[in-house]
């Protein structure tokens, strides 16, 4: 499992710097791991004010950016599934606490094509991410850093770059024929 996730982070690392040389935020690939993320990759903001995320870490999918745009590839039986093994602990008080919530915000991201973490995992911190299409085990990548920055103008500038992003990742994982 380490080296699977170390070999998609490296595979993923060349656009998370795109990520961060364009949007001056922190870039991070995660992996669906059971029932919690695993941060894989992270390529951190040149700011001094920043996100960081330690690789390796493990966290709740209900209330991360990353978490939700993985869950949102999923069948609602699946996400039950994982909740209730691993709970939903609430991190701050404007996270989702409860199954239903989450699968309404789970119905808005597969909507929109992309989540957002709003201080959900961490109170003056903002996230969005977006999954991987056709990866080999659920994966996304997102850019997050403190509300003051990362705003709906940041959301407008990011979105079609962490799309061009993930799917440039996900024409890397093909293999050759």
């Amino acid at each position: 499992g380490a080296g699977a996730s170390s070999q998609l982070g490296s595979l993923a690392s060349r656009q998370l710097k795109h990520l961060v040389d364009t949007l001056g935020e922190t870039a991070n690939m995660a992996v669906l791991d059971a029932d919690m993320v695993v941060y894989v990759a992270q390529v951190p903001s040149p700011h001094s004010m920043r996100m960081f995320t330690e690789v390796g870490r493990r966290a709740h999918s209900h209330d991360t950016g990353v978490g939700k745009a993985m869950l949102s590839q999923l069948s609602d039986a699946a996400v039950r599934r994982i909740v209730a093994k691993a709970g939903m602990p609430p991190h701050t008080e404007k996270s989702i606490r409860t199954v239903e919530e989450l699968l309404e915000d789970l119905d808005v991201i597969r909507e929109r094509g992309y989540s957002i973490d709003e201080e959900e995992q961490e109170l003056g911190v903002r996230c969005f991410a977006i999954a991987i299409p056709d990866a080999p085990t659920p994966t996304a990548i997102s850019v997050s850093g403190p509300v003051s920055r990362v705003d709906d103008a940041f959301a407008a500038r990011a979105v079609p770059v962490l799309r061009e992003a993930a799917l440039t990742i996900s024409k890397d994982f093909e293999l050759p024929d």
